[in-house]
């Protein structure tokens, strides 16, 4: 086979449901010469073994991947534009995997409901929002208030608008097209989880590099 280049870009972290693991399921692969880019795509990089107790995740470097396409490429030259390792998870199928779904949603909604809704009395009161209504209320027209006025009533509406507009969420339905909040929390935590998990592979001397 005449040399050729085959670039590959591998992704932080994929999860599967195969125990074979290919490299089109770890990245993406580019060469000119397509029976070339078929073979590599095709190669099997790791094996999850169907034992109890086994690994479900595995972190491989780079070079690893790099020697295996040399090895079942010869002369082929290998260009990596994406990550330097890769985190592979295995994620076997679960029955019970929506009804454990659903559960969870409704405790996190829960939690979320009630704990919000503690968190924001805990802060009035710690405030005293109540005597600062009612001093305004005095303020502005000039008697004692008398249960619930206008301005306790604007200030709820204004408080459950102003947490609808900063998650950016109604429903189903976005405000605006750009990530909420959440989400990009939650791309952030598991940037930091990846990590983590690739640099404890590391310093366990458990990353799969090349020989």
């Amino acid at each position: 086979m005449a040399e050729c280049v085959c670039y590959i870009k591998l992704n932080r972290n994929v999860e599967t449901k195969n125990r074979e693991v290919r490299l089109q399921d770890a990245g993406s692969v580019r060469c000119a010469d397509a029976a070339a880019a078929a073979k590599v795509k095709n190669i099997r990089i790791h094996h999850f073994q169907n034992e109890a107790g086994q690994a479900k995740r595995c972190v491989i470097s780079v070079l690893k991947i790099v020697e295996l396409i040399e090895e079942a490429v010869p002369g082929v030259t290998v260009e990596s534009l994406g990550e330097s390792d890769v985190l592979i998870e295995l994620i076997e199928p679960d029955k019970h995997k929506k009804l454990k779904q659903g559960v969870k949603i409704v405790l996190v909604a829960l939690v979320s409901f009630f704990g919000t809704a503690f968190t924001i009395m805990a802060y009035h009161n710690d405030i005293g929002i109540a005597d600062v209504f009612a001093q305004i209320h005095r303020i502005v027209m000039g008697e004692e208030p008398q249960g619930v006025s206008v301005l306790e009533a604007a200030y709820s509406v204004g408080l459950a608008l102003g947490i609808i507009v900063f998650f950016n969420h109604v429903g189903g339905r976005r405000l605006t097209k750009d990530p909420t909040p959440i989400e990009v929390g939650m791309r952030v935590y598991e940037k930091d989880v990846n990590n983590a998990l690739i640099e404890t592979a590391e310093r366990e001397g458990k990353t799969i590099d090349a020989s």
